[in-house]
C-alpha cells in the first residue's frame, strides 16, 4: 500500500508540475510584454511616466457673433460655421445672434508637477438675442479673484551672461506653475512663504462648482 500511495503521489507531483510550467511560461511572457508597453503599469519604459495625474478643466469662454441659418425641426443652424443649436427663443433665418462658446483642457501632472495642456476645439453651448446677456453670463463664468498661494520657492539662471529670475507658486487646484520675475520681485520675494495673486476662475457650464483656477498677475 505504502509503495502504490508512493507511485500516487509521484504522478500528482509530476502533473502538478506540468500544470505550473505553462502557466509560469504564460506570466512570465505575460510581463515581457507589458515590459515593452508604456501603458502598462508593469512598464519599464524608462520614458514612461506611471506617476502622471489627468484631468479635464474648464479652460475658456468667448462669445461670438453670428447668424441663423437653416432651421432643422426645433433646431438651428448658425453660420458661418454651420454649428446645430436648439432654436429655444423662435429665431428665423437671418436673424443676428450672439453665441457662448467653451474650450476644455485636458492636463497631465507628473511627479515633478510639471504639467501638459492639451486644448479642446471651441463649442458651442448657448445663443442670446443680444450682446449683453451673453456678455453677463460670460463675467459669471470667467471670474478675477485676488488670494494668497503658497510661494514653493525662487530661483535663477544665467544664460551667455544674462540672468532669469523666476518664481515657482502652487495654485489652489494644487498645480504648480513658474513665472518670470523682475530683480526687485525676486529680493522681495526671496524670504516669503505666501504670496498674493489675481487669479481667473473659469467655471464649468454645466456644474458652476467645477472651476479652474489660471494664474492672470502679481496683486502686488
Amino acid at each position: 500500500m505504502r509503495k502504490n500511495s508512493s507511485k500516487t503521489a509521484a504522478r500528482r507531483g509530476r502533473s502538478l508540475r506540468l500544470v505550473l510550467l505553462p502557466l509560469l511560461i504564460a506570466a512570465v511572457l505575460g510581463l515581457t510584454a507589458c515590459s515593452n508597453n508604456p501603458d502598462s503599469v508593469f512598464s519599464t519604459n524608462p520614458n514612461a511616466d506611471t506617476t502622471s495625474d489627468v484631468a479635464r478643466v474648464p479652460w475658456d469662454y468667448r462669445v461670438v457673433e453670428g447668424t441663423v441659418g437653416d432651421l432643422v425641426g426645433s433646431d438651428m443652424t448658425i453660420l458661418p460655421d454651420n454649428e446645430l443649436l436648439p432654436n429655444d427663443n423662435n429665431y428665423a433665418t437671418g436673424d443676428k445672434v450672439w453665441t457662448l462658446q467653451y474650450m476644455d483642457a485636458e492636463m497631465t501632472t507628473d511627479a515633478d508637477q510639471k504639467n501638459t495642456v492639451k486644448l479642446s476645439a471651441w463649442s458651442t453651448i448657448k445663443s442670446y438675442k443680444d450682446l449683453q446677456s451673453a456678455t453677463d453670463d460670460l463675467k459669471n463664468l470667467k471670474v478675477s479673484v485676488t488670494t494668497d498661494v503658497d510661494l514653493v520657492g525662487v530661483y535663477k539662471t544665467e544664460y551667455k551672461g544674462k540672468t532669469r529670475n523666476f518664481a515657482v507658486v502652487e495654485l489652489p487646484s494644487g498645480n504648480r506653475i513658474k513665472q518670470p520675475i523682475d530683480a526687485k520681485r525676486y529680493t522681495d520675494m526671496e524670504k516669503k512663504k505666501v504670496v498674493s495673486v489675481v487669479l481667473e476662475e473659469v467655471h464649468d457650464f454645466a456644474d458652476y462648482d467645477l472651476a479652474y483656477a489660471k494664474f492672470r498677475g502679481w496683486a502686488k
